[in-house]
């Protein structure tokens, strides 16, 4: 059971944000298959830890893994704004499908069309478009998670390709992947500066997966650990050139940070959105909870909080599409976002009382898998680590 209906009305995107035609048809489909098709599902995906395949088919029938795309690698060229939308849409209802989206997109097909080169392009990002393939971005290791420059896996360059050896965990739509764009390190003498994204066929000798561990939350995002013993690659399955690896990955995470931000924006929303019905419906000391101050409040408080994450995060998907250092921007989107996300769903459970404790409502839900935005792509700590820096010019 759940809030049924929701009195609160979005503002005028087109009017309030400059929203293109384009982009705001692209939210309305979505967020009517959002709605239609993922919404009524989203209860069972996270309670059976289970990720529908139906569900990722209609995603990708519809277009949504080739938005920022050109249309000669069969996307639609609509930019990373229009993306982001369609991210924040299903992740409104849905947390572990907006996931999904944003990992395909920002690291699993981005960086090979970014910086792979005309032949891993050809070869793989119509297929990542069209569904053919699922992509995954192995960055995180059992011991190098925000330390990134530790990284332990290696890639050892020999006549017959990168021989790579090692292991990473927490890799999202692993199970499902096709390719997988794995960092490593190449030369240890460089530090970070020797470590490149080596982008690695699900078929490799020598490459296995390994079941993922039990999620608190975004259980309907599938995940496992990725294993490397003497996997050997094409030389040329190295993204960009071979000096600017470290800095290809960071660039891929600075894209990242926009989708997680438009992840964290979403469930903000949907919690928000259920905290507003659940309010109007139910009665405390002989009126509806909203007409209590203490409970008005906490709504004015989440609104605000909100729209500010909506303008930093719609900010930072036009400096990108508009070719502009936007990772400063994207930083501060993804702070807030994610931090929103957190305090939002917090008191939507708290306005639910008793009942945001259990599973008959998804604030619950909403709360569990906004932990996943203040951790992914840079933790917050790492977040401020940025932004200080860039403030400070260090």
């Amino acid at each position: 059971m759940t809030a049924s209906h929701c009195n609160y009305t979005l503002p005028d995107i087109k009017t309030s944000f400059g929203l293109t035609e384009d982009e705001t048809m692209i939210r309305d489909m979505v967020r009517e298959f959002a709605e239609n098709e993922v919404k009524p599902k989203a209860a069972e995906v996270d309670e059976k830890h289970h990720f529908d395949t139906d569900t990722w088919k209609k995603i990708v029938e519809l277009g949504l893994t080739g938005i920022p795309f050109p249309e000669d690698l069969g996307g639609s060229d609509g930019g990373t704004l229009a993306y982001i939308l369609a991210v924040e849409e299903l992740s409104r209802v849905c947390g572990s499908t907006g996931l999904t989206l944003a990992a395909q997109v920002s690291l699993g097909t981005y960086p090979i069309y970014k910086w792979g080169g005309e032949s891993l392009q050809q070869s793989y990002v119509p297929k990542l478009i069209s569904g053919e393939y699922m992509g995954a971005y192995g960055l995180t290791e059992p011991n190098a998670g925000s330390d990134s420059g530790g990284t332990q896996t290696t890639a050892t360059e020999t006549a017959e390709g990168w021989v790579i050896n090692g292991r990473k965990c927490f890799i999202t739509n692993a199970n499902y992947a096709g390719t997988f764009i794995v960092t490593a390190v190449y030369d240890k003498s460089l530090g970070p500066k020797g470590i490149g994204a080596f982008v690695v066929p699900r078929d490799t000798p020598g490459f296995s997966l390994e079941k993922g561990e039990q999620k608190l939350g975004m259980r309907g995002s599938d995940w496992a650990s990725l294993v490397f013993e003497d996997a050997v690659i094409p030389k040329d399955h190295l993204l960009g050139p071979k000096e600017e690896g470290f800095s290809t990955f960071m660039k891929t995470l600075e894209g990242g940070r926009i989708s997680i931000a438009a992840l964290s924006l979403g469930i903000a929303q949907g919690a928000y959105e259920e905290a507003v019905a659940y309010a109007k419906e139910r009665d405390a000391f002989g009126k509806p909870l909203a007409a209590q101050q203490a409970v008005a409040f906490k709504l004015a408080d989440m609104a605000v909080q909100i729209e500010a994450a909506r303008h930093l995060v719609y900010h930072s998907a036009r400096l990108k599409d508009a070719g502009e250092n936007f990772g400063p921007a994207a930083a501060i989107a993804k702070l807030h976002a994610s931090e929103t996300a957190m305090k939002v769903t917090y008191e939507a459970i708290q306005i639910h009382g008793g009942y945001g404790y259990t599973r008959e409502y998804p604030v619950e839900r909403m709360w569990r898998d906004a932990k996943l935005c203040v951790i992914g792509e840079g933790t917050s700590e790492i977040q401020r680590l940025i932004i200080s820096r860039n403030i400070l010019r260090r």
